[in-house]
């Protein structure tokens, strides 16, 4: 078997190193792609049988390492990893029992990202990750949180992932478009000279009990997202190639950034026309945040104001922060890694009654909504929503080392989902909402312009219609929402990329 270095060890510029390992007797099969080990062997060097033919490579030699004991460097089952001392562990407890607690572990996700503070406690859960259970029938409920981040260009999305790969135990960044179904899950490969097939792990595999970040992740081929379908909600990737059938373990959580549909968020048009993803896809992430670039003076300014101040002192002042934030970064890590393997929360019997009431409260609105607009919501609420919540307030639980999540844990939880998930599905242009009386009458008289112009049946440019129009005194954007509205009630329709449009009704 090959065996890696771990890639968060190799240094800046250069690639992964490999090298063959031989195994035998009863080491055979005890470990599985993607374990970290600690390997005690004898370095040598063996004649490699392609070299034989090839003339004056007779003393080429190929090196290897005859294995003669392992050692799995972490084990997510174990109770908790006896390399932390006492002091190290009151000092922990100490922090969890601080009222701030919670703000404080916030304030250090992303120290130089202005803002996004939901965005950052969200990350913080997605960190800290729910329990995992195992049903009395043999079934596994995952604890690992899935985020989605979505949005317009130089939001920070990027960043944060860059941040999470520095700061979680075991991490794995990956841009979407240089991403593979095989490079994510696991590939089976042909050995050059045994002309056997092995299985190599991919992110989702070497990942394992970590935080696999996905960049781009709107680029990605429709066919390599489904990949990860199994991976997100079974925590299994299944592998029937070559006579190869197994079972692989991928316990990650995924923290994916995209664009939508145009690169800029659209607010004239829906949310199933921003989000250029699947259904079935959307379900599997607990938290979808929607980042949009807004355009006010006062927040700008703020803005530009920190964006300068961290670059003015991060030049000045690097030599002397840089073990401060090394520290404080470390700092974290080691309190994400002593809390996921201590703690594991459940819910009080009063967290669970109130739960579920505001499970079912959520489903009759999102109904309500869709009835009201003709139209299934872009981002639907499922059991799988519900699950969500209980991660969440697990997750919560756990930042302060306590055993059972309590109403407040559910309330935090509720807040987070209501400003993530439950927004981005409200998101876009509606007719029943958010329209003062002014622009209402305006939309009314776009709308009668826009049948008087064109007769049933009848089609025409957008950028003629938006032209003639805007001759006549209507705003364009008003108009681009008129016939938002009137596509949404199937009165026209959009032809040829929408470039042409056709009346209907």
């Amino acid at each position: 078997m090959f065996v890696n270095i771990i890639f968060q060890d190799v240094p800046t510029g250069e690639l992964p190193r490999n090298v063959l390992l031989s195994v035998d007797r009863h080491l055979v099969q005890t470990i599985v792609p993607g374990t970290r080990l600690t390997v005690i062997g004898i370095y040598s060097v063996f004649q490699a049988s392609g070299t034989n033919n090839q003339k004056g490579a007779v003393g080429v030699k190929q090196p290897y390492i005859r294995i003669v004991g392992l050692e799995q460097s972490r084990d997510d089952n174990t109770n908790g990893p006896s390399h932390f001392t006492l002091d190290e562990e009151m000092e922990f407890k100490e922090f969890a029992q601080r009222p701030d607690a919670y703000a404080k572990i916030c304030s250090m996700i992303g120290p130089s990202i202005y803002g996004h503070g939901d965005v950052k406690k969200a990350i913080a859960c997605l960190l800290f990750g729910g329990s995992k259970k195992r049903l009395p029938d043999g079934v596994r409920l995952r604890g690992d949180i899935h985020a989605l981040l979505l949005g317009d260009p130089s939001t920070a999305k990027s960043q944060f992932l860059k941040f999470v790969e520095k700061t979680a135990p075991i991490a794995v960044y990956t841009s979407g478009k240089g991403s593979s179904a095989a490079g994510l899950t696991a590939s089976v490969t042909r050995d050059s000279n045994s002309r056997e097939f092995y299985l190599e792990g991919g992110a989702m595999v070497l990942a394992d009990g970590g935080v696999v970040c996905i960049d781009e992740f709107d680029k990605m081929r429709p066919e390599d997202r489904v990949a990860i379908h199994e991976a997100m909600e079974q925590q299994t990737i299944s592998i029937a190639k070559a006579g190869i059938t197994t079972v692989l373990n991928s316990r990650t959580s995924v923290l994916a950034a995209a664009n939508p549909i145009s690169g800029r968020y659209d607010d004239l048009k829906t949310a199933q026309d921003n989000i250029d993803l699947q259904t079935t896809i959307l379900s599997r992430f607990d938290l979808i945040f929607i980042v949009k670039d807004v355009r006010m003076y006062e927040q700008d300014k703020r803005i530009a104001n920190h964006i300068i101040k961290v670059h003015a002192s991060g030049a000045a002042t690097q030599v002397n922060r840089n073990a401060d934030t090394n520290e404080g970064e470390n700092w974290l890590k080691r309190y994400v890694e002593y809390c996921r393997n201590t703690c594991r929360p459940r819910l009080s019997e009063k967290a669970a009654e109130m739960l579920q009431n505001k499970y079912v409260e959520i489903r009759q609105k999102m109904r309500q909504q869709s009835h009201e607009t003709g139209r299934a919501a872009a981002i639907p609420i499922t059991v799988r929503q519900l699950e969500a919540i209980i991660r969440l307030s697990e997750s919560l639980a756990k930042m302060r080392l306590t055993s059972v999540a309590t109403p407040e844990h559910i309330e935090e939880a509720f807040r987070l989902f209501n400003v993530s998930t439950v927004d981005a599905a409200r998101s876009g242009i509606n007719e029943h909402l958010n329209l003062s009386p002014e622009i209402a009458n305006e939309i009314k008289q776009a709308e009668a312009q826009i049948k008087r112009r064109m007769g049933i049946g009848s089609h025409i440019s957008e950028r003629r219609l938006l032209d003639e129009l805007n001759r006549m005194g209507l705003n364009e954007s008003i108009v681009r929402r008129a016939l938002v509205i009137m596509h949404q009630r199937d009165e026209v329709e959009y032809k040829r990329e929408r470039h042409v449009i056709v009346r209907k009704a």
